[in-house]
């Protein structure tokens, strides 16, 4: 398991790749958490969030949570978690940098999540 420093150290570094307009009006920032998030639709003990992106009262925002990075990936070093984050803070990027244009049609990556949300779910319905 990373440690906290770990964790932050890859966090920093993997944001240094990002070009600087991706951060525009991302007033929030990028926010690590050490909690665990469970999102309300999971039906069992299978489903954590790694990352958010939200926006709230104008607050554009990134958040990771090392919680639950930690419950589903506990024997990830150093390489394999850059990896894992790296696509984490990309995929919350995208949906920051769609937002910022005003992109909400089915190829968006909010639609994309919501499809696999409903897979989900449906694979517990059955």
């Amino acid at each position: 398991m990373l440690s906290t420093e770990e964790y932050g150290k890859i966090i920093s570094e993997l944001l240094d790749e990002l070009p600087e307009d991706f951060f525009r009006e991302l007033s929030g920032g990028v926010i690590v958490s050490e909690a665990q998030l469970i999102p309300d639709y999971a039906r069992g003990d299978d489903l954590f969030t790694l990352g958010e992106y939200s926006v709230s009262s104008g607050i554009r925002q990134v958040k990771l949570y090392k919680g639950s990075f930690d419950r589903v990936y506990p024997q990830a070093g150093a390489a394999e978690a850059r990896e894992i984050l790296r696509r984490v803070l990309r995929h919350e990027f995208r949906h920051h940098l769609e937002s910022l244009g005003g992109v909400r049609n089915s190829t968006s990556l909010e639609a994309e999540d919501e499809r696999e949300k409903q897979a989900y779910i449906a694979r517990y319905e059955k």
